[in-house]
């Protein structure tokens, strides 16, 4: 097992002209969390292992389960050895802050990756402890980043139209449903 480091960095009214929390941590990758924007996630599979078509759906129904609940899912697509996952972490209420991204993608693969090898009757990891996450900045543009990730089983040459793909998922109702919440709420008084 990997040593965990976690580093956490508190800056606030610095960022965007309200308080934000930045959480940087690193395994062997570096990753780094910003509060109330959208985060790019790509998890693999161990050895590259390819996920048979019918566990695709688990890890999708793993995906979307905490939607609205622990983060505001833009979009999902499982494809046959990762997954792409566009994101925002939500407010853990009980705590008064975010919902990391530990939190979120050890929810995400630990369910799934339990599911999977019940299924299958199997034992041992499915997926790679590791995950690739990238804040989203504003000039990149959360539309283009969700094409992208629904595009990539056409790129692959699996489907000709990624609405063909059964494992892609993709919020309807965004434009109602964008976040609006800008800071934490104030801490309650005994």
């Amino acid at each position: 097992m990997h040593a965990f480091f976690s580093l956490h960095a508190e800056i606030s009214g610095l960022l965007s002209g309200h308080n934000s929390l930045v959480r940087f941590y690193r395994r062997n990758l570096p990753h780094l969390q910003r509060d109330f924007k959208p985060h790019f996630i790509t998890f693999v599979t161990k050895s590259r292992w390819t996920l048979p078509e019918s566990t695709r759906d688990i890890v999708l129904s793993c995906c979307c389960h905490d939607h609205r609940q622990k983060y505001e899912l833009y979009v999902a697509v499982v494809m046959p050895d990762h997954v792409h996952l566009i994101l925002t972490p939500l407010i853990k209420h009980s705590a008064q802050e975010i919902f990391s991204l530990i939190e979120i993608m050890r929810g995400i693969k630990g369910a799934s990756a339990r599911a999977i090898n019940q299924v299958m009757g199997r034992d041992g990891p499915v997926w790679q402890e590791e995950s690739f996450d990238h804040v989203l900045r504003s000039s990149e543009g959360l539309d283009s980043k969700i094409e992208y990730v629904l595009q990539n089983p056409v790129r692959k040459g699996l489907v000709k139209g990624w609405q063909e793909y059964p494992w892609a998922w993709q919020r309807a109702d965004r434009d109602p449903a964008l976040m609006k919440v800008t800071q934490l709420p104030a801490p309650r008084r005994a």
